[in-house]
């Protein structure tokens, strides 16, 4: 008989997949997006909290369903495309932009505060420190519940509930008024802005790093393996819920403080050096340093995993490479990095969250490959638009504008939802026609 985790354990567990989630993205964009909202805070941190926090759950539970990752819910797919799809997703969370990003933002908001201001040399010496760290970490996976949940995020969580106490007990000043932007399409902003941390590409890759950490702790089970995934799962959405409000908040109450903000790390550093005073920087710089530092450590191990089982890669050598081009990307620096990114999120976030459901109503649509393919290829079909007129590529929008929220930049969701309909409606007469039959 498999013996089950105790509460402390099942705990540390949360806790480890709520600091993997915590990162770069999920502390720079919602300042910066609650400072945009302003008056039109709450249409747009629901539409946030959908994308940033309501999808990473609903993916480690259809991971859990499904008992892997990518690979397992791409399998509809033909094989060599469904190994392209795994392959970008991993590149992509990997040395192209998300674990880059993660020592991008423990620089800026972590050592910069304390400098003149950035330069290459010190951000070329603080780039290789952070992704060294990250790799001896990385190749010490049994080590990761342990240390990770049991020590590193309880701090982080101490410290960023000094930072929440701190906002309601001596607010930085009055919600301020959204721009025109934001005013017009709150909701539909924020859940795109969501899309920016990318955690629920993360989710399809952090499902197998908790899967085999729990497997390390004697967990071989599946149906405890799904239970502790879901309990994890719980516990990291309710703390990345009330991080993001937070931030929000301190983000919509900071418009006295900055004018025309590039980037999040504009409002947040004023912002807590309002509420701390300078001693605020350098809570900062832990809070950020150890987010940043667990997220980069999730991914590369997540990187590492995949190549070993798929392609019989060396594992350490996988997190060398990823460390390496992580270290590399960073110096690109933070705005530019996010610009590209954007139009690359705007088309493969639609495809994952297509598979996600695809797994999660399986029972309503049915598992027909030709079906899923069908859904998979419309989504693709028209995120692709979506990716190009953020890439600022000329697309038909003569026709294209009359899809709903094209515009708004989810002209995918009417067609992806229409093609799930129709699968099951299909499954639907199947199943009369084989009443009748009998």
């Amino acid at each position: 008989m498999t013996k089950g985790l105790k509460g402390a354990d099942i705990l540390a567990l949360g806790f480890m997949t709520f600091a993997f989630f915590l990162g770069a993205g999920n502390i720079i964009f919602p300042p910066l997006t609650g400072l945009d909202a302003a008056s039109d805070l709450f249409p747009a941190i629901v539409g946030f909290l959908m994308t940033a926090v309501g999808l990473p759950l609903v993916t480690i539970v259809a991971v859990a369903m499904a008992g892997g990752g990518l690979e397992t819910l791409s399998k509809s797919l033909p094989k060599a495309l469904s190994m392209a799809l795994c392959v970008a997703v991993y590149l992509i969370l990997g040395p192209l932009f998300a674990t880059p990003r993660a020592g991008l933002v423990a620089y800026q908001l972590g050592l910069t505060p304390f400098l003149n201001g950035p330069d290459w040399l010190t951000q070329a010496l603080f780039s290789l420190g952070f992704f060294a760290l990250t790799f001896y970490l990385a190749i010490r996976p049994g080590k990761l519940l342990s240390v990770v949940g049991k020590f590193i995020t309880p701090l982080l969580l101490l410290l960023l509930a000094a930072v929440a106490v701190m906002l309601i007990c001596h607010p930085i000043g009055a919600i301020g008024t959204s721009n025109a932007a934001w005013h017009q399409a709150p909701f539909a902003k924020g859940f795109l802005k969501g899309y920016m941390t990318m955690d629920t590409l993360g989710a399809l890759l952090f499902g197998l790093v908790i899967v085999n950490a729990l497997k390390a702790k004697g967990i071989e089970d599946r149906q405890l393996q799904f239970r502790y995934l879901c309990m994890a799962g719980t516990i990291a959405a309710v703390g990345l819920a009330l991080v993001y409000i937070t931030l929000f908040f301190v983000g919509a109450t900071s418009g006295h403080l900055v004018t025309n903000p590039k980037g999040g790390d504009e409002v947040l550093i004023p912002a807590i050096e309002a509420l701390f005073g300078p001693a605020g920087l350098y809570l900062l710089a832990v809070v950020v340093g150890l987010a940043c530092l667990t997220t980069a450590v999730g991914l590369t191990s997540s990187c590492a995993e995949y190549f070993n089982e798929t392609f019989g890669f060396n594992m350490k050598l996988v997190a060398l490479l990823v460390c390496i081009g992580s270290a590399l990307v960073a110096n690109v620096g933070l705005n530019q990095l996010i610009a590209i990114s954007v139009p690359v999120l705007m088309f493969i976030y639609p495809v994952a969250i297509a598979l996600v459901a695809l797994r999660l109503f399986a029972g309503l649509v049915g598992e027909k490959r030709w079906g899923q393919q069908l859904v998979l290829g419309v989504t693709a079909f028209f995120a692709l638009f979506d990716g190009l007129k953020a890439a600022k590529i000329p697309v038909p929008e003569a026709w294209l504008a009359h899809l709903p929220l094209f515009d708004a930049g989810l002209g995918w969701l009417t067609p992806a939802l229409l093609a799930l309909l129709l699968m099951a409606m299909l499954k639907r007469a199947e199943q009369v026609r084989e009443e009748v039959l009998e």
